[in-house]
């Protein structure tokens, strides 16, 4: 009987932990809402702080290398500095497997844990889990695989070693497909380093996949494209739009191409109570972050707003911050206004 492969699982926030994994209908026919993912990419253009909790020389340089096959091509940076309010902490525990959270979500995790963990760093294991750093999920459960699993067989040894899976587990990581809008992405792709490799015994046409150690052609213009984060081999400096803090009309807007990224900042003079709203017909979702900082996550929201709008309201100390929009469909185009009001 072939060696049960060592497979990464998604760590999720307590808030999503009891929400099913793919989607929630959406208005409209046939429409759906993402629930997660979606919102967890990371502001176009941002540096990204990394710390070691542990490991080697050896490991923590295999990490830095493997992390860099994405900053090659995607408008990213990591800097490992070692700062204790790093975006990114890695942990080396042997015994608690591969995994990370996904994107922004890792700002929601104490300062003194990890939000990932090379338990193991075969082949390009490193490389799957700052994937899901910087926001992408698992290649095996975009809904256009079309992977015919063998359920019981999939149950029955991802319950044993070395990943001693509940049921529920192994339906959340590896069954369970996510939704189109969710990932915002390709078609499936079988040689995406966010696939791992599934002997063919778990399949009821007896097909497997192959361990893929390195990013494929499409994992590299994916991760370049207007969907995720566009623009690292231009000269361009991405400017986030300043806006007035209690403007009386507000700033227009659009979102002119799917998948682009709107950003904009304002200053805070007087600390207190204030509201960051859009409007108009566009359903848009929104992220804020500061201050002084395009990575502390302050908070997100999709529809507080009057219809499809967003609207955030937070307590706000002096200083710089910055708002992310973008629209909740991948495809998704439209105008609409934003306000920041105190």
């Amino acid at each position: 009987m072939p060696k049960t492969p060592k497979v990464c699982f998604d760590r999720i926030l307590p808030q999503d932990m009891f929400r099913r994994q793919p989607v929630m209908r959406s208005r409209g026919p046939g429409a759906f809402r993402a629930v997660i993912f979606f919102r967890k990419l990371w502001i176009n253009g941002s540096t990204l702080r990394v710390r070691f909790m542990g490991g080697t020389a050896k490991q923590q340089e295999n990490a830095k290398t493997q992390a860099a096959w994405w900053t090659a091509h995607a408008n990213l940076k990591f800097d490992f500095n070692n700062a204790p309010d790093a975006e990114i902490r890695i942990a080396f525990d042997a015994n608690d497997g591969a995994w990370s959270f996904i994107g922004t979500d890792c700002r929601n995790i104490p300062q003194n844990q990890p939000t990932m963990n090379l338990g193991f760093e075969d082949g390009g294991t490193a490389g799957h889990e700052f994937g899901h750093a910087i926001g992408l999920g698992h290649e095996h459960q975009n809904p256009d695989g079309g992977i015919q699993w063998n359920e019981q067989v999939v149950i029955r040894d991802l319950a044993g070693s070395p990943n001693f899976w509940t049921p529920e587990q192994t339906r959340f990581n590896v069954l369970e497909k996510y939704s189109t809008d969710q990932i915002r992405g390709t078609k499936f792709d079988p040689d995406s380093i966010m696939l791992y490799f599934f002997p063919a015994s778990w399949t009821k046409n007896g097909v497997a996949t192959k361990a893929n150690h390195k990013l494929s052609a499409t994992d590299i213009s994916f991760i370049a494209s207007e969907a995720a984060y566009p623009g690292k081999d231009t000269s361009t400096t991405i400017e986030p739009v300043k806006l007035t803090v209690n403007s009386s009309s507000g700033t227009s807007a659009s979102i002119g191409k799917p998948g682009e990224e709107d950003l904009y900042t304002f200053q805070v003079k007087t600390g207190g109570k204030h509201t960051i709203a859009t409007s108009g017909n566009t359903d848009v979702v929104m992220k804020l972050f500061g201050p002084t900082s395009q990575t502390a996550l302050i908070a997100e929201d999709d529809d507080s707003g009057s219809g499809s709008n967003a609207q955030i309201i937070a307590d706000l100390i002096p200083g710089q911050y910055f708002v992310q929009i973008r629209h909740f469909s991948k495809s998704g185009t439209g105008t609409y206004k934003i306000r920041v009001k105190k």
